[in-house]
């Protein structure tokens, strides 16, 4: 297989040999993390229907586990960004795909406060992924040890300083001290700091010719699995949706 890229003085590719702009490896992890989005949902929907004990999504395993597919879903942004325009930012891409997550975070803050007004999501996964990712033009050309060491530290703020000045239209920020009542909530503080590491991670893959090693070829088994990947928004905004209806059909058949 040809290399993924042939490593520059700052860890970017060469001209004419820049990063491919479609990894299947980072399909597959997408694949994965969607996976693992629907379990959790799954069990949220369960719970909410009462097919399991209550607060079972919220609690124990689950509440970890939640944060952690939230984590690798933009873990993998940042990474994507680094592959997309470490090299130069494309702008026309940028805006599209920036477009594109924006009405995707509308349209779930219109949808759920339609449908659940009183814990409607105001800044979800979604919204974090689009503000980390015009924050992240501003980082691009950090080295990643800097990126790495920011990302630790907008990690741990929260733990050590909040401050009522940031609730109210702040509370985005994450440094408010208190949870607003919401469905989905991934304030800039600590949701920013996967998104760093990811980018800090893409750019040493390339530096130091990791993706070249562990990209794998492209077959038709693994194209069918990086499918959902490639289709990560769409598949997000439409599995929840199904998912409700399959559990309250379910909950209407056993009531029956």
């Amino acid at each position: 297989m040809p290399p993924v890229a042939r490593r520059g003085r700052n860890g970017a590719g060469k001209r004419g040999t820049r990063m491919r702009q479609r990894l299947i490896l980072i399909d597959l992890a997408r694949t994965l993390a969607l996976a693992g989005m629907v379990v959790f949902h799954l069990t949220w929907d369960l719970d909410m229907a009462g097919f399991v004990p209550r607060g079972t999504a919220v609690s124990g395993f689950f509440w970890y586990f939640a944060r952690i597919v939230a984590g690798s879903f933009i873990f993998l942004a940042g990474m994507g960004l680094w592959i997309s325009h470490g090299e130069g930012i494309r702008w026309p891409a940028f805006g599209r795909r920036l477009a594109k997550i924006a009405a995707a975070a509308a349209l779930v803050s219109a949808a759920t406060y339609l449908a659940m007004p009183e814990v409607w999501i105001f800044y979800g996964i979604l919204h974090s992924i689009a503000v980390s990712s015009i924050l992240g033009l501003l980082f691009l050309r950090l080295p990643a040890a800097v990126n790495l060491a920011l990302a630790a530290l907008i990690f741990a703020l929260p733990w050590f300083f909040s401050a009522p000045f940031f609730g109210g239209v702040l509370v985005w920020t994450g440094l408010s001290g208190t949870l607003p009542l919401t469905a989905d909530f991934e304030p800039l503080f600590p949701w920013f700091a996967p998104f760093l590491a990811g980018m800090a991670t893409a750019r040493l893959f390339a530096r130091y010719g990791v993706w070249s090693r562990i990209e794998p070829r492209e077959t038709p088994l693994l194209r069918r699995l990086g499918w959902p990947g490639r289709h990560s928004l769409a598949i997000y905004l439409l599995h929840q949706p199904l998912l409700i209806g399959l559990v309250l059909s379910a909950a209407w058949l056993f009531a029956a």
